[in-house]
C-alpha cells in the first residue's frame, strides 16, 4: 500500500451519507456508509458474513441492514440480528467489521488501521470549515490517480501558470520566491506577490480593478489534506505575507482519500471570510472552483496513465518540488513507523 493505515480519512461528505447506504472503496477495502434513525453515522465493511454480498444492496429495517440475498439481519455495530431462517437461534459470533466513524468539519471522517489507536482529537483541524465567520461548501470526484500526485500538484501552485492559464493563473507566479519550512508532520510553502494584476477569479471575488498584493500559503496536513490560505488586497492595502485579512481570503479545502493505489476519492471546497450571507456567490465560486479543479484532473489522470506507460523512468524533482517533496517524506516516515510497529 502506498498510503498511511492509522489516520482519519475523509469518506464523504456531511449530506452525503443519509438512511440509504453508499458504497466506497477507502484504502482498498469496501465500506458501506449509512446513517442510523438518530442521525448518527455507521461505517461497516461492504460484505455480508455470509456469501460475501455487498450489504450496500441491502434492505434498511431502522438502524439496520438486511442481506438482500438470504436476509441476514446485522445491526449497526456489525453482529447478528437475525438468521437466514428466523426460526434459527441468532448466532452472536456472526458480524461484520466496523470502522470508528466520527463528523467534524462538514465531513465524516473514517479511521481505517487499528482502532484502539482512533483518537478522534487525531482529526485534521480543518477549523476554517466550522469557524464563526466563515462559509464553507465544496463538493467532490473520483480520480483515477494516485493520492500522491494531487498532494504534489497542490503543494505546487506554480502549474497554474498553464495549466489554469483561464482562471488563476498569472506569468508572476514563475517568478514569485518560495519559501518551504517543515513543522512537525505539515509542510508549508509559502509565496508573495506584490503589485501584481488580480487573475479572473480574484478579481471577481475582489469586485474592482487595480492591482493587488497576492499570497498563497499551502500547508500539507498529514496524511492525506492540504489547506491553502490564498487571497488578494488592494495596493495599500497593508497586508502582508502575515497578516493579510485586508482583502478578500479563503482557504482551498483538499482532502485527498485513497481509494486504491491508482485512484482517489478527492474531496474539495473552499472556505471564505467575505459575503457570507451570499448565496449566489457561494454557487458560483464552487462552479468555479469545480471548473479550476477540473483542469487538474485531466492532467493527472493523464499523469497517472504515462506513470504506468513508463516504466523505466523515474519522476523528477525541481526546485519547485520542495513541498511535494517534503510532504512525501512525512507520509514516507509514518509508513516506516507503522511497518516497525508491526514487526
Amino acid at each position: 500500500m502506498t498510503w498511511v493505515q492509522n489516520a482519519w480519512y475523509v469518506a464523504a461528505w456531511d449530506g452525503d451519507v443519509g438512511r440509504t447506504p453508499l458504497a466506497r472503496t477507502i484504502c482498498g477495502q469496501p465500506v458501506m456508509l449509512y446513517r442510523k434513525l438518530d442521525g448518527s453515522p455507521v461505517a461497516m465493511r461492504d460484505a455480508c458474513p455470509h456469501r460475501l454480498l455487498p450489504l450496500s444492496m441491502g434492505l434498511k429495517e431502522g438502524d439496520s441492514i438486511r442481506c438482500r440475498y438470504h436476509g441476514l439481519k446485522l445491526g449497526a455495530d456489525g453482529v447478528a440480528e437475525e438468521m437466514p431462517i428466523r426460526t434459527d437461534a441468532v448466532n452472536k459470533r456472526i458480524c461484520v467489521e466496523t470502522f470508528p466513524i466520527v463528523e467534524r468539519h462538514r465531513f465524516l471522517w473514517i479511521w481505517m488501521g487499528d482502532k484502539a489507536a482512533a483518537d478522534p482529537d487525531l482529526i485534521p483541524n480543518l477549523w476554517p470549515c466550522s469557524a464563526p465567520g466563515w462559509v464553507f461548501d465544496g463538493g467532490y470526484v473520483r480520480v483515477a490517480a494516485d493520492y500522491r500526485l494531487m498532494i504534489d500538484n497542490l503543494m505546487d501552485l506554480t502549474h497554474e501558470t498553464y495549466v489554469h492559464a483561464g482562471s488563476i493563473g498569472q506569468i508572476e507566479l514563475m517568478e514569485a520566491p518560495l519559501e518551504t519550512r517543515v513543522e512537525g508532520n505539515s509542510v508549508f510553502l509559502s509565496r508573495w506577490m506584490p503589485g501584481v494584476d488580480a487573475p479572473p477569479f480574484w478579481r471577481t471575488a475582489l469586485g474592482k480593478e487595480g492591482d493587488v498584493d497576492r499570497w498563497q500559503i499551502c500547508q500539507f496536513v498529514a496524511p492525506s489534506n492540504v489547506i491553502i490560505d490564498v487571497g488578494v488586497a488592494p495596493v495599500g492595502a497593508g497586508a502582508t505575507l502575515e497578516s493579510h485579512d485586508q482583502g478578500v481570503r479563503g482557504f482551498v479545502i483538499d482532502c485527498m482519500t485513497p481509494e486504491t493505489e491508482t485512484s482517489m476519492h478527492y474531496f474539495w471546497g473552499m472556505a471564505r471570510n467575505f459575503a457570507q450571507e451570499d448565496r449566489g456567490l457561494s454557487a458560483r465560486l464552487k462552479a468555479m472552483q469545480a471548473g479550476v479543479f477540473a483542469e487538474d484532473i485531466v492532467v493527472l489522470e493523464a499523469q497517472q496513465c504515462s506513470i504506468e506507460a513508463n516504466p523505466q523512468e523515474k519522476v523528477q524533482a525541481y526546485n519547485i518540488d520542495q513541498g511535494g517533496i517534503r510532504s512525501r517524506q512525512i507520509i514516507e516516515r509514518l509508513r516506516a513507523a507503522e511497518r516497525a510497529e508491526r514487526t
